[in-house]
């Protein structure tokens, strides 16, 4: 057993909520630490036993979230119209939820691979087993309970696209678990430094040199791929896009008397990139329209702009279907937030609804079963979700489109590329998060949509970060945040299927069950 005093291991396992903050997008984004930063953690895991070792990684992940997460107070504070005491009690709900999972990770960790009651036990369980299930946890965090997947660790390296290629293979997990591989055996190489340490463990070698090899494989991967989809992509079709960042204030957007000043302003800022006149397509951001355009009289104006300019327009708006009436005239309505698509003649094209709505800010969970919760329903909205991923089409472009967070769901973009989408088009509305790290995470995880499916991402917020990225993950071009901005871009349309796009994205479920199956085995053993 290690001599070290327990205050060394408080300081360990405390280093890597501070590493780890420092290194993800945001204020500082020293990524290279994502290296080495779960290591201290991965080192506590090893030697203190079971129960402390979970207590250790719920504080630290705890600790870790509060620094991550801290824009929620922005969130259900300044626009939830909450006083900061609940605002902050939010975020450590939020936060305690989150660290459930960094105290299970080390919990299961050092059940499996610690040394708290064997002293030599091998480090190479330890190796493979902490990305394994680290990756594991992420995935059941993606779904459960509707899923918050936000800022797993590979994300980190979104501004380094020549090390995130393998996400084309098993998505963002697959670099988040190659970041783990490198973080458990930094753990090991330095454990291997003992005097005491018996080399000849052949498995055990053999073992650490596999985890070496994965290790280069799949950044070695990397730099090949992205050498040689940027070459092919270079040779392959293009169109002009225009994205418009319309810096709408998000307290006066839904007063009907500023509807109309909104429609002008990205009409205007949209005019002043299409003077050469050979952009196709103009998209604005989620419900930049904030009105039925369906019904409103506004949509004439819409129809004017796309016609003059002789262009197509993406645009976020909410959207209604009535589904049914009653005998005394009332009528069964649905509500969708939606991004529809208008030609050059002005004529509706096809549209696409959220599929993946925000809980308790676009629909109240369970509210069938719970009557009480109705008055939510009526200060949050109450939309329903959309069924269908299929692209919306405009020639030769078949957009894949994610509206608002569904960019942080892999699952989205999958299945549209799947259905034939070349490109992919974010419409958002980041003014909810201030001038916090939240806009530049955000953009950080669409950046991985691209370059699982290896497609081209324009994306377009009302307050930034808007911009585009090629499907290697080149962030092309980007605005800065709350600056009414306009941009437009020759985008790479590009048709291969990637193995993520096929089959890849079970590579968080296989850990999964690989986790499953590694505790039955050691009930069935004990």
């Amino acid at each position: 057993m290690t001599k070290l005093p327990q205050r060394v291991f408080l300081v360990y396992g405390f280093l890597t909520p501070l590493l780890l903050g420092l290194a993800m997008p945001g204020r500082v984004g020293f990524w290279p630490l994502l290296f080495v930063a779960l290591a201290p953690l991965l080192h506590v895991c090893l030697f203190l036993p079971p129960k402390k070792s979970c207590l250790l990684g719920f504080a630290a992940g705890f600790l870790y979230h509060l620094f991550l997460l801290y824009w929620i107070v922005i969130v259900v504070g300044r626009y939830g119209g909450l006083p900061l005491y609940l605002s902050f009690a939010a975020l450590v709900l939020l936060a305690l939820y989150m660290s459930f999972f960094w105290g299970l990770f080390c919990l299961l960790l050092s059940i499996f691979a610690g040394r708290s009651w064997h002293r030599e036990r091998s480090i190479s369980t330890l190796v493979w087993l902490a990305p394994v299930l680290w990756v594991a946890l992420d995935y059941l965090r993606s779904f459960l309970f509707s899923g918050f997947p936000w800022m797993d660790i590979g994300y980190g390296l979104y501004s380094q696209p020549r090390l995130i290629q393998a996400a084309d293979l098993g998505g963002h997990h697959a670099v988040s678990f190659a970041l783990l591989l490198s973080n458990s055996l930094l753990v090991a190489i330095i454990d291997r430094q003992r005097s005491n340490v018996r080399w000849n463990i052949r498995m055990e070698r053999r073992l650490l040199l596999l985890a070496c090899g994965f290790l280069v494989f799949i950044f070695g991967y990397s730099f090949l791929r992205y050498d040689v989809v940027s070459r092919a992509v270079s040779r392959g079709l293009h169109s002009k896009i225009a994205v418009v960042q319309g810096n709408v204030n998000q307290a006066e957007k839904w007063t009907p008397e500023k509807k109309e000043q909104t429609v002008a302003t990205y009409v205007r800022l949209a005019e002043e990139v299409l003077d050469q006149r050979d952009t196709e397509l103009v998209v604005w951001p989620e419900t930049a329209l904030p009105f039925y355009l369906q019904s409103d009289p506004l949509a004439s104006r819409i129809a004017q702009f796309v016609i003059a300019n002789n262009i197509w327009l993406l645009t976020g708006t909410p959207a209604y279907t009535i589904t049914g009436t009653h005998p005394d005239g009332r009528r069964d309505v649905d509500y969708f937030n939606a991004a529809v698509l208008i030609d050059a003649g002005g004529r509706l094209a096809g549209q696409y609804q959220k599929q993946h709505l925000v809980p308790f800010g676009e629909y109240v969970p369970l509210k069938k079963y719970m009557p009480f919760l109705s008055p939510l329903v009526v200060s949050v909205g109450d939309f329903t979700a959309g069924q269908s991923s299929a692209p919306l089409v405009m020639g030769k472009i078949r957009m894949g489109v994610l509206v608002c967070f569904e960019s942080i769901f892999p699952e989205i973009a999958r299945a549209s590329t799947g259905a034939g989408a070349n490109l992919l088009a974010n419409l958002t509305n980041d003014a909810w998060y201030g001038r916090s790290s939240a806009p530049y995470q955000s953009m950080a995880m669409s950046v991985f949509r691209a370059v699982e499916n290896k497609r081209s991402l324009v994306r377009a917020a009302n307050t930034g970060i808007s911009g585009f990225v090629d499907p290697v993950g080149n962030i092309i071009k980007s605005t800065e945040l709350f600056v009414p901005t306009a941009l437009a871009r020759q985008v790479p349309l590009w048709e291969e299927e990637t193995i993520f796009t096929r089959n890849g994205y079970l590579f968080g479920a296989c850990c999964l069950c690989g986790v499953v199956a590694i505790f039955l085995f050691r009930r069935r053993g004990a």
